[in-house]
């Protein structure tokens, strides 16, 4: 009899132990979190994006480095678009941010927009995932599923972003060691780098690789050099990334870091007699591998310390906390 009870009490022990577990499930991360509580979703979002690529072209760019800054700060949690408040200071001024990070007003329409049809039910960081793809998609580059149910974060923090976001100037081993501490290794790091393949950067980030690095080719130095003076006066003038295809997320960003032609130190590096160079040269060589391994790197990104459940909040708006 005592026998019969204890396996009694074992079989309602694993009972509850499953039921939990599919319970905690049920909070993971999914394609189709949003397709019962609100169905129009990923189509307003996609409608509010694409209208705004449509305007400007370059903002495909901007959405996925958002993305990216967001990501790795306390993980995918729509920190990056938090400003200050008396209790804390957000991630918008930080190094890496301050005066370069865009888009925060189309996320902002996209969230407007999906209020106007399910208040209350999408969440900013949420968006954030779904423009980064939408932006991708445009652009030419890969597609991929993205995987929904993330809740936004009650708080920002400039110290982390300066320390985690990687800089234009750091070398191999530094990139690739802020990359290792989100989970991401060397190979992951390179292919998501090729985002550098769109979009543009200011004078005052890559001045110093154009004036006083070796490892360039010398051409294009010289052609860079005439709109990014060695003087202060134009630390603010832009230049594409990757200026042979710079509206189309391709893999002429490797074939230039092949040329010497990488723009930021933090890009050559990728392809300096280092650990990352035969990734360089398979991607350089094979488009379809880097749209492939690019699409997987995002949705990995994307998993990076997602709140859910009932951790963070649905933010209102996406610039504030509730």
């Amino acid at each position: 009899m005592a026998s019969s009870s204890k396996f009694a009490w074992i079989a309602i022990a694993m009972f509850f132990a499953l039921f939990s577990l599919k319970h905690c499930q049920a909070y993971h991360l999914t394609p189709n979190y949003y397709d019962y509580t609100c169905p129009q979703a990923l189509s307003t979002i996609r409608t509010v994006i694409r209208d705004a690529i449509a305007k400007e072209r370059r903002m495909a760019a901007s959405l996925i480095r958002l993305h990216f800054h967001d990501c790795f700060v306390q993980g995918c949690d729509g920190s990056v678009l938090l400003k200050d408040t008396p209790w804390f200071t957000g991630e918008q001024t930080a190094l890496q941010n301050n005066n370069s990070i865009r888009g925060m007003e189309i996320i902002d329409a996209a969230k407007r927009a999906v209020e106007a049809v399910c208040p209350g039910v999408i969440s900013c960081a949420d968006i954030l995932s779904l423009a980064a793809r939408d932006s991708s998609e445009y652009v030419n580059g890969p597609t991929w599923t993205v995987k929904l149910g993330r809740r936004d974060s009650t708080t920002a923090s400039r110290d982390l972003a300066e320390a985690d976001l990687p800089i234009a100037f750091e070398n191999l081993d530094v990139l690739i060691g802020k990359f290792a501490k989100k989970g991401l290794n060397a190979k992951e790091m390179v292919v998501l780098s090729g985002a550098h393949t769109i979009g543009q950067a200011q004078c005052v980030t890559f001045k110093n690789r154009i004036y006083n690095e070796t490892n360039i080719d010398p051409g294009f130095a010289i052609h860079r050099r005439r709109g990014c003076p060695s003087d202060n006066a134009g630390n603010g003038n832009l230049a594409p990334l990757e200026p042979v295809t710079p509206n189309t997320l391709d893999n002429k960003y490797y074939k230039n870091l092949m040329r010497k032609r990488g723009l930021l130190h933090s890009d050559q590096v990728l392809f300096n007699g280092g650990k990352t160079d035969g990734i360089v040269a398979g991607y350089s060589r094979d488009s379809s591998s880097f749209y492939v391994d690019f699409a997987a790197a995002m949705v990995k990104m994307g998993d990076i310390n997602s709140l859910t459940d009932s951790s963070g909040q649905i933010r209102k708006i996406c610039s504030a906390i509730n």
